[in-house]
């Protein structure tokens, strides 16, 4: 890990090895050096003189960031701590509170994009916790941070100057775009990127706000969604029970079979009971792998981790999705 400090005399310990105050100081230089590169390459995509002056002046890297970059909780945690701490009954109880609160308005927007609104509900408590958690770094720190890391700075480096694109579209001020250690923004959580995808202005005041407007929130959550292949008349997966000897050589996301197919080579209901008759397909994924709990999933299972690669991530938002509506 890369650390870096503004004090000349500061000793820092990288990896277990003290770097000096000379070499602290070549770090911080170099960059500095790369920053000015970004204030080149920002103007002549046609960021204002403004944009990069107020956004990009008196930044530095934050360690911070690049701790929490490297002990994310999918890489930590076992399947049922995430599930346990990500779907606690504490969210499901809020969530079913949300969705009673907000029912006129997700009805409206599911109906318009076509995603159920215990889905958007559920991202929505997952990602902030209905809002209450967005995120307190800057937006344009963090990822200029992990830009320069190098870890995956092409990536980062992308989110950026679609963050700057942002701003110089006025959607929010460079002071008030704060989110997550990497760069996700406002209530839905968004990466820059997305946010100029997918983000909408669902109630047509002339801005995409995903910070404080729940009818753009939502929206946008559902737009996103819909453009990755949400299928309306279908839900995520559930769990399942394979029999003994399952070919191992079956699971994956790669392998689908129709619910007949898996019905067939013995797969049930968790509770043992025959799949669902329908002609649809799925695949059986093990997020905690060989012996641990067995899941067959849908299409909506892949839409959602286009949101979020993680199979941790995408069983979660459909257990709590299902809870929610008390299923």
């Amino acid at each position: 890990m890369q650390a870096w400090s503004k004090h000349t005399g500061a000793l820092i310990l990288v990896s277990g090895l003290a770097l000096s105050a000379a070499q602290a100081q070549e770090s911080v230089v170099d960059f500095d050096v790369w920053l000015n590169g970004v204030r080149t390459e920002a103007a002549g995509q046609g960021i204002s003189e403004n944009i990069i002056a107020v956004a990009l002046t008196g930044i530095a890297p934050i360690p911070r960031v690049i701790e929490l970059d490297r002990a994310q909780p999918e890489f930590t945690l076992t399947f049922e701590q995430y599930l346990d701490r990500v779907v606690p009954e504490s969210r499901v109880a809020k969530g079913r509170q949300m969705l009673a609160d907000n029912r006129t308005l997700l009805d409206e927007v599911g109906a318009a994009y076509g995603v159920q609104p215990r889905f958007i509900v559920a991202l929505w408590g997952i990602e902030t916790d209905f809002g209450r958690l967005t995120g307190g770094f800057s937006v344009v720190e963090a990822l200029a941070t992990l830009a320069y890391d190098g870890r995956r700075s092409e990536y980062f480096r992308k989110e950026l100057f679609c963050a700057l694109q942002i701003l110089n579209e006025e959607h929010i001020s460079p002071a008030a775009m704060t989110g997550s250690w990497a760069g996700a923004m406002g209530q839905s959580q968004f990466m820059p990127s997305s946010f100029l995808g997918y983000a909408e202005d669902y109630d047509k005041d002339g801005r995409r706000d995903i910070w404080t407007t729940k009818a753009d929130i939502f929206a946008s959550a559902a737009n996103y969604l819909a453009n990755y292949g949400w299928t309306s008349d279908q839900t995520w997966g559930r769990e399942a029970s394979l029999p003994d000897a399952f070919d191992p050589a079956l699971i994956g996301l790669e392998v689908k079979r129709s619910l007949a197919g898996w019905q067939g080579l013995g797969v049930r209901r968790a509770d043992g009971s025959d799949l669902p008759v329908r002609e649809m397909a799925g695949s059986i994924v093990l997020p905690d792998g060989e012996g641990g709990r067995a899941f067959l999933v849908y299409g909506n299972f892949e839409t959602i981790l286009r949101w979020n690669r993680s199979t941790y991530f995408g069983i979660a938002v459909g257990r709590l999705a299902d809870r929610i509506a008390g299923r």
